[in-house]
């Protein structure tokens, strides 16, 4: 974004705490919508190189720690969202392939030839049913280029497009959202249901009916994107030129 205007320091400085607050927000909602996995051994819960996080939880955690951020630093918190979409959609393309080391999350049985190859201990986690399978959906692999292609189309967006403040987050929000919800409901694994949906599937609803609402309110009530953004750059440093708030965040 740095050819809006707006200066690469103030994001890296803010993308720090993100992933902090990212990562604890993808752990606690992982903990929370999956609380039968920890009931036998609840420090296990603390255990996070042993797998388990969200990316909703991650995404709940940023949000909340660019929100406190910029507020405590007077940042316009629009604009860093804007700034950070398309790096965190492309997080999300590469932190998907962690689901193919670990062979977690996979689709239903197929013979195509791009099928993932599944260790015998982990089918025998699933449903009976599955057992005498050996391949299944990469679902991991279509999530992934799937936010690559979200990526794509934000840039896109971005340079052809006038849109507000707010607006190329909102539409990340609006296309990440409706891809998951389809990947979702391809997945076997256990997960907890309401109405016959998957958890998750319920809040990509949600987030997606959440996006087009508030891609729409922007677009009517806030102002043009597309200016120099010296505010942004006066916000996040000082006269001397150091980046502005080094108290950091405890």
């Amino acid at each position: 974004m740095a050819p809006a205007g707006y200066p690469r320091d103030g994001i890296y400085d803010i993308a720090f705490w993100v992933v902090i607050w990212g990562v604890i927000g993808a752990r606690v909602y992982h903990v929370i919508t999956d609380y039968q996995r920890f009931e036998d051994d609840p420090w296990r819960a603390f255990q996070i190189w042993r797998g388990g996080l969200s990316i909703w939880g991650a995404v709940i955690g940023g949000a909340i720690a660019v929100i406190v951020i910029t507020y405590r630093r007077k940042l316009p918190t629009l604009v860093v969202m804007d700034c950070m979409s398309v790096g965190i959609v492309l997080a999300q393309a590469i932190g998907r392939w962690g689901n193919y080391f670990n062979q977690e999350l996979f689709g239903k049985p197929t013979t195509l030839p791009w099928a993932l190859e599944i260790d015998p201990s982990h089918v025998a986690q699933l449903p009976a049913k599955y057992a005498k399978y050996t391949t299944f959906q990469p679902t991991f692999l279509y999530e992934s280029l799937a936010c690559l292609a979200i990526a794509g189309i934000l840039l896109l967006v971005e340079h052809r497009a006038r849109l507000k403040l707010g607006q190329t987050f909102a539409l990340y929000v609006v296309l990440y959202t409706f891809a998951r919800f389809f990947f979702e409901n391809m997945r076997i694994d256990p997960a907890h249901e309401i109405a016959g949906l998957r958890v998750n599937a319920w809040v990509s609803i949600i987030l997606f009916v959440f996006g087009v609402g508030w891609f729409i309110w922007l677009g009517r009530h806030e102002r043009e994107q597309r200016h120099p953004g010296e505010t942004f750059r006066e916000a996040v440093t000082t006269p001397t030129g150091t980046p502005a708030g080094d108290d950091g965040v405890s």
